[in-house]
């Protein structure tokens, strides 16, 4: 929903943290979720390492609207929908996360969200799209090489996430 959004973006930085490097990680360099590369992509220039460590959440704002809420329609999902959907989405990707979307409410899943997807989802409980969509969330993060390092965060960023979804039904 429209009105959500700085109440996702919220959440979504208080999963994220602050600033990390962790060796592991493949999305390298990161501060309140943002990687150093996809800042740069946006920003269309390079980004020192101290400009990583400095950046505020109204710096990431516009990233998080452009690149992620406004790819998973954000505003013409329901509460809690749109924010299981964009924590994955900032998590994941923007893609991995519609196509899950997709599936769990038996649209075609080709990872963008359009008037098909959205009249797929207005046919099901807000509710049961939420519970559907941790549940796959959990099995892809499970199948991944990386689950044994960072399993226990996403399990329980998963949770919460969950959690916080159905209360906003």
């Amino acid at each position: 929903m429209k009105q959500n959004f700085y109440m996702c973006l919220s959440m979504l930085l208080e999963h994220e943290g602050g600033f990390v490097n962790h060796p592991k990680d493949p999305g390298g360099m990161t501060n309140l979720g943002v990687t150093k590369k996809a800042f740069e992509e946006y920003k269309g220039t390079e980004v020192s390492e101290q400009e990583m460590r400095d950046l505020l959440p109204t710096d990431v704002t516009p990233f998080y609207r452009e690149k992620y809420w406004d790819k998973i329609k954000g505003d013409d999902l329901p509460a809690g929908v749109d924010w299981a959907v964009f924590d994955w989405c900032v998590n994941s990707g923007p893609s991995r996360a519609a196509r899950a979307l997709q599936v769990v409410v038996n649209a075609t899943a080709d990872g963008a969200i359009g008037p098909k997807t959205l009249e797929k989802v207005s046919e099901r409980e807000a509710s049961e799209i939420i519970k559907d969509l941790h549940a796959v969330r959990q099995e892809f993060y499970e199948n991944l090489s990386t689950f044994d390092t960072f399993g226990k965060g996403w399990t329980r960023r998963n949770k919460e996430t969950l959690e916080q979804a159905l209360e906003m039904v």
